[in-house]
């Protein structure tokens, strides 16, 4: 394949040979520039403000699954519910959540450095709410065992977990996302024979088939 300084070569040949001029004609005068519009900021009134309620309201509209995501700890491990999960990358294998920046748990996972998403089946609700509050032992009473790479705690009678070291957090407004290496995951056949568990406009369900 002819490279940029051989196609240059044969430019050049071609215009020898019709007589044509093989230097560049002086440029002309360049055009005045148009005036640059002014610049400014959107002012008050200019763009109406998104109401919060209606934003949740129609986004409630998706339904998702629902998942538990720990953490090992002292003087104890740390846990929220969380349904802001998605696999994000096959190679290298990523996964990726979102938490709320006001989160007193997710200090806690980001000094671990490690996690645990544990997805929740459809008769695990009653766990998802027990996780879902702010404050108090979230793990009491709650049966749980190490997940094998980080130590991060893996709940008894979930269908599926991803075992995670945090790889990356990126800002999103008023939440953080976090993307997670996953290290080890499973599932567990039996709980899974009941399907998952399902968030949709403030209520859980389940999957009908």
């Amino acid at each position: 394949m002819m490279g940029h300084a051989g196609m240059a070569a044969t430019a050049v040949r071609y215009l020898r040979s019709v007589g044509a001029p093989t230097t560049a004609a002086a440029p002309a005068t360049p055009a005045a520039p148009l005036p640059r519009p002014a610049l400014r900021a959107v002012r008050e009134g200019e763009r109406a403000p998104l109401d919060p309620a209606a934003f949740r309201s129609v986004l409630g509209h998706f339904a998702s699954g629902v998942t538990v995501v720990t953490a090992p700890g002292e003087p104890g491990p740390a846990g929220f519910a969380c349904q802001s999960f998605a696999s994000l990358s096959l190679d290298p294998p990523l996964v990726t959540f979102m938490v709320a920046r006001t989160s007193t748990t997710w200090p806690r996972i980001a000094r671990a450095g490690v996690f645990c998403v544990n997805v929740l089946g459809a008769e695990q609700g009653e766990l998802c709410r027990g996780f879902a509050v702010s404050g108090g032992d979230k793990f009491a009473g709650v049966s749980y065992g190490p997940a094998p790479a980080t130590g991060s705690p893996r709940l008894d009678g979930a269908p599926a977990w991803i075992d995670c070291t945090i790889q990356a957090v990126h800002t999103g407004g008023d939440h953080l996302i976090v993307v997670g290496r996953v290290e080890a995951l499973g599932t567990d056949p039996a709980a899974a024979e009941a399907g998952p568990l399902l968030f949709h406009r403030g209520t859980f369900g389940h999957f009908s088939p």
